[in-house]
C-alpha cells in the first residue's frame, strides 16, 4: 500500500472517487491556550495493490508532544475491492473532527496505522499569534 495523500484541512469530500480538499494546513494560531479548534478534517488517500484486496483495520491517533492522546483513537475498517481490469485501487478516507481541544502551544501529530502497522505521521503546530509591533 502507498499513502498518496495525508492532510489536515478545513474540509474534505469524496465525490465519485475524487478526494476534494479545502484549506490544507499545519499551523493553528491562537491568542491563548488551551485552544478549541471548532472544525477540521483529516483527509487520506491510500492506494492498495491487487494482493492487498480485502478488509484492513485502520487506526488514527492524535497526540501531543509528550506522546499523549488528545482524543480517543479513531478505529475503523477499510474494505478494498479491485476490479478485474486494474492492478490497484485508491481509497479515500475523511475523518471530520469537531471541537478538537489543544491544551498548550507546541507540536502535535496525527498517526495513521493500517493492520496495526504505522504508515504515516502528520505533524501540526499550535502557535501563539505574533504580537503586532508598534510603528
Amino acid at each position: 500500500m502507498k499513502i498518496e495523500a495525508f492532510l489536515l484541512c478545513d474540509a474534505a469530500t469524496n465525490q465519485q472517487g475524487k478526494l476534494n480538499v479545502l484549506g490544507a494546513f499545519d499551523n493553528i494560531f491562537a491568542r491563548k491556550a488551551p485552544v478549541v479548534h471548532s472544525a477540521c478534517a483529516i483527509a487520506c488517500r491510500i492506494r492498495f495493490d491487487r494482493s492487498e484486496e480485502g478488509e484492513h483495520a485502520m487506526k488514527i491517533n492524535v497526540i501531543d508532544m509528550d506522546g499523549k492522546d488528545i482524543m480517543p483513537a479513531m478505529n475503523g475498517k477499510i474494505n478494498v475491492r479491485i476490479g478485474p481490469d486494474v492492478e490497484s485501487n485508491a481509497v479515500n478516507l475523511i475523518l471530520n473532527l469537531q471541537g478538537m481541544r489543544l491544551e498548550k502551544y507546541g507540536e502535535y501529530q496525527i498517526d495513521l496505522a493500517i493492520d496495526e502497522g504505522h504508515q504515516a505521521s502528520l505533524p501540526f503546530y499550535v502557535r501563539q499569534v505574533p504580537e503586532r509591533r508598534a510603528t
